[in-house]
């Protein structure tokens, strides 16, 4: 590859590298004005990557623009850094969410998750109670389980219905407890549970209590938030490997670059 292709490759690289940032920090904007409280909470650092990343091209771009080693390098530096953070975060997100599988139930489609099968910082912020009341009131929607009797009318339906992680944990009992459903809002708790569980006693048919403040409840949000930080982390391996190449690309017009210079030096003696 000469010094030409080399320039060429990593400014347009870096340009598309651009748009993508803007893109991301459009995104975010969006983010901020048409979602609840939980997806607003992640409008600051999608908005502060993408800055990150928008910085970080310019500096690149101009560098192969200008032909400028200095800017080069340091756009090579920063983009090192980058790289180890997202590498980090990826790695400990992989390790965080590793367990929680779901247990699966006997005539049931879905499954049930308990909150002990989760790792500890799952455990230490959903039994913050302050934690749990913020994530509560953006992921547990009452109309949702409220809604279960609309979208499944007969007990055959519903027994057959494939649940959520939250509808599954939140809207009813575990199964373990062994009452039976009238339909799909409605348990008879009159049976005597069969289970120690105590998210047995604390569920009620009640509209506005449900089984809101469940383990089994925290366990399907706990769910619900491994899955979105698995793609999070997947986007970080795309987004790894594609800051990667272009670290190669610059690495090796700075080579040719250093190259030229000794030869340079070299015909001038």
């Amino acid at each position: 590859m000469g010094m030409g292709t080399s320039t060429f490759v990593t400014r347009w690289i870096n340009f598309l590298t651009m748009l993508l940032a803007i893109v991301v920090i459009i995104f975010g904007v969006w983010m901020s004005t048409h979602h609840d409280g939980c997806r607003k909470s992640l409008t600051v650092p999608v908005i502060g990557l993408g800055a990150v990343i928008f910085l970080i091209s310019v500096v690149g771009f101009l560098g192969a623009l200008k032909n400028n080693s200095i800017l080069l390098w340091i756009y090579l530096i920063t983009l090192f850094f980058v790289l180890v953070g997202i590498l980090v975060f990826t790695v400990l997100v992989f390790i965080v969410t590793n367990n929680g599988s779901g247990h699966s139930v006997t005539g049931l489609r879905y499954k049930e998750y308990q909150l002990q099968d989760f790792s500890s910082l799952f455990l230490k912020e959903l039994n913050n109670s302050r934690n749990w009341e913020r994530l509560k009131v953006c992921l547990v929607k009452s109309e949702d389980c409220n809604n279960l009797s609309k979208k499944y009318k007969t007990l055959k339906q519903y027994k057959s219905a494939k649940l959520s992680p939250i509808e599954a944990g939140c809207c009813r009992p575990p199964s373990q407890c062994g009452y039976p459903a009238v339909n799909a809002s409605y348990y008879d708790l009159t049976f005597h549970p069969v289970s120690p569980n105590n998210d047995c006693k604390r569920y009620k048919n009640s509209r506005a209590i449900k089984c809101y403040d469940c383990d089994s409840c925290k366990a399907g949000v706990a769910q619900y938030m491994k899955t979105e930080w698995r793609v999070v982390a997947i986007f970080n391996v795309v987004l790894f490997v594609v800051l990667v190449r272009q670290t190669n690309i610059l690495a090796l017009f700075l080579r040719l670059q250093q190259s030229e210079t000794l030869v340079s030096i070299y015909v001038f003696q």
